[in-house]
């Protein structure tokens, strides 16, 4: 399955929560989910029946659209997640939330995670001095993520910039905005990372 280019607004609508997927619009209101909170299709605005696979399904998905991941990537998280020590569904969130390009989102250096992993693979950013194209590169504690001395007065970074006050950065990133990097100074915890999903029915659906 190749990666949805389709209306990224359709896919919160499905959901019927607010995945950010679009940056600033999605606190405006222009949100497709504050004019529209029903799923798309003719059928959306009916009765829906939910089965329990059905919820861990959509759980799943909101997982992997959240994060931009496909099918196999997103599977390949899960069983390295279920291999380590520890709660397999925090497991997971934290291997997710520790990707570059997120890291680089949650740093407010990018207004969406989509442009955040188009910038990673530009080559605009490094880990600890080192360039670093790979969007789902795993940072860890203490390393350093900075934007690259010739990426610095690129107009989508510094418009990120600019509109990043209107997020706050998590407690495990320390943010130093005046040389433009950011180190990471602690694990992720579920709280911090607070997203619109329940992890452990993502883990009762790959335990079936």
């Amino acid at each position: 399955m190749a990666r949805y280019i389709g209306p990224a607004c359709r896919l919160c609508r499905r959901e019927g929560t607010k995945l950010f997927l679009k940056g600033s619009r999605c606190l405006t209101e222009k949100c497709a989910i504050d004019r529209r909170s029903y799923p798309p299709g003719q059928h959306g605005q009916g009765r829906q029946r939910f089965s329990e696979y059905s919820l861990q399904l959509r759980e799943k998905q909101k997982l992997k659209r959240i994060y931009g991941l496909l099918e196999r990537q997103f599977r390949q998280y899960f069983y390295r997640a279920d291999q380590r020590k520890g709660v397999t569904g925090e497991n997971l969130l934290v291997m997710l939330e520790s990707r570059l390009d997120n890291v680089v989102y949650r740093l407010g250096f990018a207004s969406s995670r989509k442009q955040s992993r188009m910038l990673v693979r530009q080559n605009h950013f490094s880990v600890n001095g080192r360039p670093v194209n790979i969007p789902s590169f795993l940072v860890n504690i203490n390393d350093v993520v900075e934007v690259r001395e010739k990426s610095r007065e690129i107009l989508p970074i510094k418009d990120a910039m600019e509109g990043a006050g209107a997020r706050n950065i998590p407690s495990w990133l320390e943010m130093e905005k005046e040389q433009l990097k950011g180190s990471i100074k602690a694990r992720p915890s579920k709280e911090e990372i607070a997203l619109p999903v329940n992890e452990q029915l993502v883990v009762e659906l790959y335990s079936r």
